[in-house]
């Protein structure tokens, strides 16, 4: 998220500098969480919808088709559409047990695309990216969101409505990413049960979060009926309006702790039942090597003694076994049987190719070449390339091409080329900020000069001189 403020100076379609991309990342991440469900996720247009409001407040006076184009690029940025597989992998240090120092890559997700029963794509907040929301790197989920409960009906109880909202929403994504967790655990099941603990781990997860998930429906009832009351006695419009924000986020809480309830429930039955489904499904099927994510990027990291080691494997075992060739007497007999074919002493007359020479044709003749650098030698002054088009049709009316031609080479100059050619001069072209209509070209108008090129022995010199006669005065 930090390089997207990195990176959004690289944006030529947008004044970027205005909008706070790391902000807008953790908006979008916040509404694609508060709006997935434990099965589904969110709906690609509708964050669009959702985040282009809050692009727009952050820019008001730019047009409403730059909000687009910037939440686009910001949602699109958080997918990692320009990656294979989507992710992302950053490099860290560690220690490991030897207290050797290696470099390490981690690799995570923000905000995943995937698909449902009908295969429409949906939006979903990976754990990574709710960790990010609630800063829960090293919290437990589950400590965390009795502390914020606590924290909220203690807010409630003081009156102080704007901060309980704010527990309120970290108690709503905490409650996100302990249904996250286990839906984990479920797909990952459906995919090979051998793959999940359950024989101690993900037994003792879903009794443990079987009481934690009675104890808080109970609790956010309790704190969202006192909330209620609080939002019908109050006559502050400013208090009414929290306390009913409030109310909507609580009874969200409850009805996602309702529904990983019934998942909870259901999870045993869902274990035996994939279990016996893929006990008669056969051989469960190895995944498909990606030898660019799996064998080129790790390798890129390792000593080549390693990887010589490793692609040597890689490559013996991955090309398969040779098959030797065995001889077959049916067809062996007849070829040793075969009458010898005759052989003629010489070959086929050799027939002499007809050449042609083909002339050089040059598209602009030395004349034109000649005038048109004639006209950008432009040693003392600063010429538009409009002006510079019309004098060019006066002399020759394919000439203008020409001129259009060398001044865009001189928006991007090759000054280290003219510097090994020994140069003396160089031609250069900026934006005139003014449009080009002349001549049959339009588009940006440029700005041309020449520019005098000093090697390095002849500008230290140079400078030198300068510092020498400012002595002497």
């Amino acid at each position: 998220m930090h390089d997207l403020d990195a990176r959004k100076g690289m944006i030529e379609w947008a004044e970027a500098k205005t909008y706070l991309m790391a902000e807008i990342a953790l908006y979008t991440i916040d509404q694609v969480a508060i709006t997935m469900d434990f099965d589904t996720g969110a709906g690609h247009q509708q964050i669009m919808d959702r985040v282009q409001q809050f692009v727009a407040r952050q820019a008001p006076h730019r047009p409403s088709k730059e909000h687009a184009r910037v939440t686009a690029w910001v949602l699109e940025s958080l997918i990692n559409l320009g990656d294979v597989d989507r992710a992302f992998r950053r490099p860290y240090g560690a220690v490991d047990p030897d207290g050797v120092y290696r470099v390490r890559t981690f690799d995570f997700k923000l905000i995943e695309e995937r698909r449902d029963s009908t295969g429409k794509l949906y939006l979903r907040a990976s754990h990574e990216a709710l960790n990010v929301l609630v800063g829960a790197l090293d919290t437990d989920v589950e400590s965390a969101q009795i502390a914020a409960e606590v924290k909220l009906d203690n807010l409630i109880r003081r009156g102080r409505l704007a901060d309980a909202k704010r527990v309120a929403e970290q108690a709503q994504l905490l409650t996100i990413q302990y249904g996250d967790m286990i839906r984990v655990q479920l797909d990952a099941t459906k995919r090979n049960v051998q793959a999940v603990d359950w024989r101690e781990k993900v037994p003792e997860l879903l009794d443990n979060a079987l009481a934690h998930v009675e104890e808080r429906v109970k609790a956010e009832r309790a704190i969202a009926k006192y909330i209620a009351e609080a939002r019908d006695e109050a006559e502050d419009p400013v208090r009414k309006s929290h306390a009913a924000e409030l109310v909507d986020i609580v009874e969200d809480c409850v009805r996602r702790h309702i529904k990983l309830h019934t998942r909870l429930i259901g999870a045993r039955d869902l274990f035996r039942e994939q279990q016996d489904r893929q006990q008669f499904s056969g051989t469960l099927q190895r995944q498909t090597l990606d030898p660019y994510g799996h064998l080129l990027i790790p390798t890129l990291d390792l000593p080549v003694a390693d990887v010589s080691r490793l692609t040597n494997r890689y490559f013996t075992e991955s090309s398969g076994p040779v098959v030797q060739d065995v001889p077959d007497l049916a067809a062996l007999v007849p070829l040793l049987l075969r009458p010898t074919p005759e052989r003629t002493r010489f070959a086929e007359e050799v027939l002499d190719p007809n050449l042609e020479t083909v002339e050089e044709q040059k598209r602009f003749t030395d004349l034109q070449w000649e005038q048109a650098n004639a006209i950008l030698d432009l040693s003392d002054e600063v010429r538009t390339l409009s002006g510079l088009l019309d004098e060019a049709a006066a002399l020759d009316p394919k000439l203008p091409e020409l001129v259009a031609l060398l001044a865009l080479q001189a928006y991007g100059p090759q000054t280290g080329t003219a510097l090994r050619r020994s140069d003396h001069q160089v031609l250069l072209a900026v934006h005139a900020n003014a449009s080009l209509d002349s001549q049959g070209f339009k588009g940006d108008d440029l700005l041309l000069t020449t520019a005098r090129l000093l090697n390095l022995s002849t500008a230290e010199h140079q400078a030198q001189s300068t510092k020498h006669t400012g002595d002497d005065r």
